[in-house]
C-alpha cells in the first residue's frame, strides 16, 4: 500500500491527498495507507493520526452515514466550519467579524427521517450507511433527541403495515409539544384497511399526528412549535430548524440585526420563525412561497397575544422578487433562502433603501455571493456568526448582519 498525507478536508467532510484523492474518515496532516479507486482511497489504515482525532462518542458511527465527523475533537470542527465560511468569503474578496461559534448539544436533533423497511422476521428502521443501500439500526444515537429516539418503534411498525418488501418507506419524524409528528413517503398506495391500520396505531403510540404520502390519517392533538412563546402548527413536512438550541441562536441574532426597526419584510418566511417573535415590537410582513406555511404563520399570529400586526404573501421569490417599491415602506429585512441563496431577491434588496439586512444561510457558497452582490452595491457585512446545529456534519449554517 502507498503512503498519503491528507493536506485539508473537502466541504464533505472527507480528507483530501494530493490528486486529489478523497479519504472517508481521515483528519488533515494524518498519513494513511490506501489504494486508490478512481479518485478515492479505500482500505485506508491511519498511520500518523492527527492530534485532533478522538474516539468517536457514538457506537454506530463507523457503520451509520448519520454522522461524518465524529472522529475530530470539537475543538477542530468548531475551528474548521468556521473556515469554511472565511475561505467562501475570501474567494468573494470579502472578510468581517466572527461571532462565537453557536454549538448544538449532543442529543438535541429534534427533526430526522428514518429509512424503514420490512424483513423476514419483523422490519429494521434506522439510518443508511454511508454512500449506501444498506440500513443501519441505531438505538444508541447519540445525535438525536431522546424522545425523538421513541420514533424508531413506530417506524418499524409503520413498515410492517404499510411498506413493500423491495422497499424501504421514508418516516420523517419532527418532535413537538404534543408528540411525535411523522410523515411518511414511498408507502403502498392508501386504501381502507391501511388507513383503520394507520389510524389504529397513531393512537396505540400516542401520535400527535401522521401524514401518509400528503394525507392526514390522524391528529390526534395539534402538533405545535414554539416560536419563542408563540405556538403554531406547521402543514405536514414543514420546515423546521434542526435543534431548538440552533433556532434560538439564529433568532436572537436576527433580532439583534432588525434591533428597533418598526417594520420588518421576512423573506423565505416558512411558519414565522423570526416573523412573528419580531412582531413582539415590529409590524412585520412575512413572504413564503408555499402557501399552507402562510396560513400555519397567520394562525400562530391571530392566537397570540401581544403582537403587532403581520401581514403575510404566498410569492415565489425566485421568480417573482420584492422590487425596490415593494420594499420601500420597510426598515429592515430578514432573508432565510434554501440552499441555492436568492440571487434575484437579493438583486432588488440592493437596489432599496432598506438598511438593515439579517441574512440566515445554510449555505457559505450562495451566502458569499450574494454578500458580495450586496457589498458591491455598498452595504457592509458587519458581523457573521457560525450556528451549528448539525453537529458531527460537514453542514455550516450562518447569520449575518448587512448595514448600509
Amino acid at each position: 500500500m502507498d503512503q498519503f498525507k491528507i493536506t485539508r478536508l473537502g466541504h464533505h467532510g472527507d480528507g483530501i491527498a494530493d490528486g486529489p484523492l478523497f479519504a472517508p474518515l481521515t483528519l488533515p496532516g494524518e498519513v494513511v495507507t490506501g489504494q486508490p479507486v478512481g479518485k478515492k482511497l479505500e482500505e485506508i489504515r491511519i498511520i500518523e493520526p492527527s492530534s485532533d482525532r478522538v474516539s468517536p462518542p457514538c457506537r454506530h458511527f463507523k457503520s451509520c452515514g448519520g454522522c461524518q465527523l465524529q472522529h475530530a475533537s470539537d475543538r477542530f470542527l468548531q475551528n474548521w466550519k468556521q473556515e469554511v465560511v472565511k475561505t467562501a468569503l475570501a474567494s468573494n474578496g470579502l472578510e468581517t467579524h466572527f461571532l462565537p461559534i453557536a454549538v448544538s448539544p449532543p442529543q438535541a436533533r429534534r427533526r430526522a427521517t428514518f429509512a424503514a423497511r420490512r424483513t423476514k422476521k419483523g422490519a429494521m428502521a434506522g439510518f443508511h450507511a454511508r454512500a449506501s443501500d444498506t440500513l443501519v439500526e441505531i438505538p444508541d444515537c447519540q445525535l438525536l433527541h431522546p424522545d425523538l429516539m421513541a420514533a424508531l418503534p413506530v417506524a418499524k411498525a409503520l413498515a410492517q403495515i404499510g411498506a413493500s418488501r423491495k422497499h424501504s418507506i421514508s418516516v420523517a419524524t419532527t418532535l413537538s409539544a404534543s408528540g411525535l409528528d411523522i410523515c411518511v413517503a414511498d408507502g403502498k398506495p392508501l386504501d381502507g384497511p391501511l388507513r383503520v391500520e394507520l389510524a389504529a396505531l397513531a393512537e396505540q403510540h400516542a401520535l400527535a399526528r401522521l401524514t401518509w404520502e400528503d394525507e392526514v390519517i390522524a391528529t390526534r392533538l395539534p402538533p405545535e412549535q414554539e416560536f419563542g412563546d408563540i405556538h403554531v402548527v406547521p402543514p405536514p413536512g414543514a420546515f423546521l430548524q434542526a435543534t431548538k438550541q440552533g433556532e434560538e441562536a439564529l433568532r436572537q441574532d436576527v433580532q439583534d440585526i432588525v434591533g428597533a426597526s418598526a417594520k420588518v419584510i421576512d423573506l423565505f418566511a416558512g411558519c414565522g420563525t423570526f416573523a412573528l417573535p419580531l412582531a413582539r415590537n415590529a409590524a412585520v410582513h412575512a413572504v413564503e412561497g408555499d402557501q399552507a406555511m402562510m396560513a400555519a404563520l397567520d394562525s400562530g399570529w391571530r392566537m397570540a397575544q401581544g403582537l403587532k400586526a403581520v401581514t403575510h404573501e404566498t410569492r415565489d421569490l425566485f421568480r417573482r422578487p420584492l422590487m425596490p417599491d415593494e420594499l420601500a415602506k420597510f426598515d429592515a429585512a430578514v432573508i432565510d433562502p434554501p440552499r441555492a441563496g436568492a440571487s434575484a431577491q437579493i438583486a432588488e434588496l440592493a437596489k432599496s433603501d432598506i438598511s438593515k439586512i439579517a441574512y440566515v444561510s445554510c449555505n457559505p457558497v450562495t451566502f458569499a455571493k450574494d454578500a458580495k452582490y450586496l457589498v458591491d452595491q455598498g452595504y457592509q457585512l458587519k458581523a457573521l456568526r457560525v450556528v451549528d446545529q448539525f453537529r458531527w456534519s460537514s453542514h455550516v449554517e450562518l447569520v449575518a448582519h448587512f448595514m448600509r
